[in-house]
Formats: C-alpha cells, sequence, structure tokens
C-alpha cells in the first residue's frame, strides 16, 4: 500500500521538484512525524471521536485544505526565486515544520488507520500498544517510500537545473499540484 501513488507521494514530488532534495528529505521526514500523531491519536481513540463527529472532521480537512492551498500558492509565487537565495526561501526545516502540518491536518489519514489497522489487533491483547506497533510499521514503510520517491524525483530535478526557466515552470507545477491536494481534501467526505 505504501508505493501506491497518493497524496502523499505526490506532495513529496512537489516538495522535491520545488525545493530540491533538501526540502524533498525535510518534506518526507515531517510527514512520517505527522503521521505519528494519528498513530498516537488513534491509540488513544481521538481518531475514532474525530471521525464519529462531523465537525470535527469537517473542521479539519478544512484546516488541512486550506493550509495545502496556502502552501501552493507561495510555492507557485516564488517559483521564479532561482539561486543561493532559495534556500533561504524555502529551506530544510520549514519543509520539516510544513510536513508535519500537512500531514497532522489531513483527516484521511486517521481514516486510514481506523479503517486498516483494527484488522490486525487482536482483541484479547492490549489494543492501544497493538494499535502504535502496526502504526509505527505503517508510517515507516510510508516514509521509506517517500525517501525513495525524494531521490528520484531530485535526479529529474537536478537534470532541469541547466534550464533557470524550466525549474520555475516546474515550481509552478508544484504549487499548482499542492492546491489541487487541497481541493482534494477539502472534496474529501467521511465514511462510516
Amino acid at each position: 500500500m505504501a508505493i501506491t501513488p497518493g497524496p502523499g507521494i505526490f506532495y513529496i514530488v512537489a516538495r522535491t521538484l520545488a525545493g530540491g532534495r533538501t526540502e524533498g528529505l525535510a518534506s518526507s521526514v515531517g510527514l512520517g512525524l505527522g503521521g505519528l500523531v494519528h498513530v498516537f491519536a488513534g491509540a488513544a481513540g481521538l481518531s475514532a471521536l474525530v471521525m464519529a463527529s462531523s465537525e470535527a472532521f469537517t473542521a479539519l480537512k478544512i484546516a488541512g485544505a486550506l493550509y495545502l492551498v496556502w502552501l501552493g500558492l507561495k510555492t507557485w509565487r516564488e517559483a521564479r526565486i532561482v539561486g543561493p537565495t532559495e534556500i533561504e526561501t524555502t529551506g530544510g526545516r520549514r519543509a520539516f515544520r510544513q510536513g508535519i502540518v500537512v500531514e497532522a491536518l489531513n483527516p484521511k489519514t486517521a481514516a486510514f488507520f481506523l479503517a486498516f489497522i483494527p484488522q490486525f489487533v487482536v482483541p484479547s491483547a492490549s489494543v492501544a500498544a497493538q494499535f502504535i506497533v502496526l502504526g509505527l510499521i505503517s508510517v515507516a514503510l510510508n516514509t521509506g517510500v517517500d525517501l525513495i520517491v525524494t531521490y528520484w524525483a531530485a535526479k529529474a530535478r537536478s537534470g532541469l537545473a541547466r534550464r533557470p526557466s524550466l525549474i520555475a515552470r516546474t515550481r509552478q507545477a508544484s504549487g499548482a499540484v499542492m492546491c489541487g491536494l487541497g481541493a482534494t481534501l477539502l472534496l474529501a467526505r467521511r465514511t462510516g
């Protein structure tokens, strides 16, 4: 499931193409830590509460969607910045923090963990501990795939580096992808 292209992989590709390998790696690790928010929230039962409440799901969905659209518009606006100043504009630390927020505000991740992990939990043992272990495995697999995707996206970006105008267009496309992911999240529906 980790290698199936989805919003996380598209986000990592967009971030890597827009800001390079450092930004892609930082975003990948940030998404992983953001996924841990859902693992521990699921183990504590908070994710189930969010999924059961239409208002909480909608609030989380809107916050996540608006954040992605804001990042997309920011990436589009800064698309023409090329050279040494680009590190100051985006940077690994900011990409890391943004990755955490993007994943933590994604109610679809909570829905995934609540739909997928319970199938493998044995009710006679500690459910929370099993949920955490299985969630950690899932996050590790997803982060591993994200790091591989980052590597290949960075190779593609380095092939474009000799043409600054193409890098600018790639960044604009990355911004558009992030806006599209935000719009997709905004249209997400609660299951169950």
